[in-house]
C-alpha cells in the first residue's frame, strides 16, 4: 500500500510532450488518446489449414508400420502429438523453412513417445530403428509439403492484396524503410502514408501530422499495420501507437539499422518484433479472482486494527472517521474511494484541489502515524472487494488533477486502460511523494503493457516487505 502522493516540484515535472504526440491525437480526458474510429481487431490466420495438414500427414508416416501394430492406438498417439506439439509461427509471414526444425523436431518426439507407448504395452511389438526412422522421414515430408501448401497460397494471397500499412517515425527513416518494403511485395506490406513530425521535402509516401489524417488513412486504405522505425518513438508517441491499437492495428516495431540476419522475425530485411500494447487485451479472471480472496481475507484478518483506528481516531480528532472522495477508475469512470480521515480541508475545493501532504503540520500525531504506515489506507480493501480497484494497479486520483496531468503529460490518461490499485509497479520503485509524474506514468503503462498475474503477485510480495519495514510515505 502507498500513502497519497504530494505535489511534484517543479523541476520533477517535466512538461514536455515529446514527439509531437498532442498534436497528433487530441487528448481526452481519463480517457488516453484515442480516435473515434472503432474496430475489431484483425483476425488473424485461421490455424485450421496447418492443423488439417498436420493431421493429414500422419497416415503418410504410419505406413511404415508393420501390419500387427498399424493400430487406431498408434495413429491416435501420433494425431495426439500433431495436436500438442503443433508450432506456432510468431512471424510477419512465415514460411515452411522457418518452421522445418521445429516441424521435424516436434514429429521426432511424437515418433519417440510412440515407440515408447509400444514398447511398455507389448515388448515384443516394439519398433525398430528402422521403422522409427521410416516413420519419422515419411511423416515430416508430408507435414512440410501441407504447410507449404498452406504458406504458400497465404503468400500468393498477400502478393494480390498486400496488407496496407502506416510508417512512423523521422521522415528520412520512415520513406526509407516505405520504399525497401514498397521494393519487396513478397513481404506482403504496402505503405500507403508515413506519420512523422517535421517533413523533409523529400518526396515519397505521404506525410500525415493531424489525426485526421491519420484516422483518414485507416478508413480510406483500410490500414490494419503500423510500423515504427525509431526506438524514440515507442517512448514519445506512445499515446499514438496505443490509440492506433485500440483501433484494431498490428504494431510492429523495425530496427531500420541493423541486418535481420540474426533475428527470428524479419521484414523485407529488417529486423521486426510485435508490440504488445494491450489494446484490447482484458486481464485474465486470476486478477479478479485474486483481489476477492486476497482482499477479502485481509479485510477479515485486519478488521481488529480497523476498529481500533477508528475508535482511536474517533476520540483524538471527533466525528468524520471515514473519508470518501471521488477518484478516477478504469476507462475514465468515478468512483468513491475510502479512506480513515487524517486531514480536514477548509473546503470542498481544497478536498477536490489540493494535494495532501504527509508532513502536514495541522495533522495530529496519529493522523501522521497513519499516514506514515499507510494504514490509513486499509479501508480501500473494501473498494477491491467490490469491485472499484484492484490490488495492483495505477494509483487512482481526483479529477481535476487527472485532467491537468493528461495535458501535460501524453502517457497519464492511458493509465485507465486497467483498473486502479492500491499499489503498483510504480509505487515499488519508490514512486510516491515528490516524485516525478512522468515517470510514474511510464512506470503504469510499462505494468499494463507487460501485465501478468504473477507480476501482480510479485508486487504484492514486495509491498508487504515495504510495510515490514515500516517505509511509508
Amino acid at each position: 500500500m502507498t500513502a497519497e502522493s504530494t505535489v511534484p516540484s517543479p523541476a520533477a515535472q517535466p512538461w514536455d510532450h515529446g514527439f509531437s504526440s498532442v498534436s497528433v491525437l487530441p487528448p481526452r480526458a481519463a480517457g488516453g488518446f484515442r480516435f473515434p474510429l472503432r474496430r475489431p481487431p484483425a483476425r488473424p490466420a485461421s490455424p485450421l489449414p496447418l492443423l488439417a495438414a498436420d493431421l493429414l500427414a500422419v497416415p503418410a508416416g504410419a505406413i511404415a508400420l508393420d501390419e500387427a501394430v498399424r493400430r487406431p492406438l498408434p495413429l491416435a498417439a501420433l494425431m495426439a502429438g500433431a495436436l500438442l506439439l503443433r508450432p506456432r509461427s510468431t512471424r510477419p509471414v512465415p514460411g515452411v523453412l522457418d518452421e522445418l526444425p521445429t516441424v521435424c523436431g516436434r514429429i521426432a518426439v511424437a515418433w519417440l513417445a510412440l515407440a515408447a507407448l509400444l514398447a511398455a504395452h507389448d515388448p515384443e511389438r516394439a519398433l525398430s530403428v528402422w521403422t522409427l526412422l521410416l516413420g519419422w522421414a515419411l511423416h515430416a515430408t508430408a507435414a512440410c509439403a501441407g504447410r507449404g501448401a498452406v504458406h504458400w497460397r497465404r503468400r500468393a494471397a498477400l502478393l494480390r492484396h498486400p496488407r496496407t500499412a502506416l510508417v512512423i517515425g523521422p521522415a528520412a527513416t520512415a520513406q526509407r524503410v516505405a520504399a525497401a518494403l514498397l521494393r519487396d511485395p513478397r513481404c506482403g506490406v504496402r505503405p500507403v502514408g508515413a506519420v512523422t513530425e517535421l517533413p523533409d521535402g523529400s518526396g515519397g509516401l505521404p506525410v500525415l501530422t493531424s489525426g485526421e489524417e491519420v484516422e483518414r488513412a485507416l478508413i480510406q486504405n483500410g490500414v490494419r499495420v503500423v510500423l515504427t522505425v525509431d526506438p524514440a518513438v515507442r517512448t514519445g508517441k506512445g499515446p499514438l501507437l496505443r490509440a492506433l491499437a485500440e483501433s484494431g492495428c498490428t504494431v510492429w516495431e523495425v530496427d531500420a539499422d541493423s541486418p535481420a540476419y540474426e533475428m527470428r522475425e524479419q521484414l523485407a530485411g529488417f529486423a521486426v518484433r510485435r508490440l504488445d500494447l494491450g489494446s484490447r487485451r482484458r486481464t485474465s479472471a486470476g486478477k479478479r479472482l485474486l483481489d476477492v480472496l486476497v482482499s477479502g481475507t485481509l479485510l477479515v484478518l485486519v478488521s481488529p486494527v480497523l476498529l481500533l483506528c477508528a475508535t482511536v481516531l474517533r476520540i483524538t480528532d471527533g466525528p468524520g472517521v471515514v473519508f470518501r472522495q471521488e477518484r478516477i477508475g478504469k476507462g475514465g469512470r468515478p468512483f468513491t474511494l475510502l479512506k480513515f480521515r487524517t486531514h480536514r480541508p477548509v473546503d470542498e475545493h481544497e478536498a477536490a484541489t489540493r494535494w495532501s501532504v504527509a508532513g502536514e503540520l495541522r495533522m495530529s500525531p496519529f493522523c501522521r502515524f497513519l499516514r506514515q504506515t499507510s494504514l490509513d489506507e486499509l479501508l480501500q480493501l473494501w473498494n477491491v472487494f467490490r469491485g472499484d480497484m484492484s490490488l495492483v494497479g495505477p494509483r487512482p486520483e481526483r479529477p481535476y488533477f487527472v485532467a491537468q496531468f493528461s495535458k501535460a503529460h501524453p502517457g497519464y490518461a492511458a493509465r485507465h486502460r486497467m483498473p486502479t490499485g492500491i499499489t503498483g509497479l510504480a509505487q515499488v520503485h519508490g514512486l510516491r511523494g515528490d516524485t516525478s509524474i512522468e515517470d510514474r506514468a511510464r512506470f503504469d503503462n510499462a505494468y499494463i503493457d507487460n501485465w501478468s498475474l504473477w507480476q501482480d503477485v510479485c508486487i504484492l510480495l514486495r509491498t508487504a516487505a515495504a510495510l515490514v519495514r515500516s517505509t511509508g510515505s
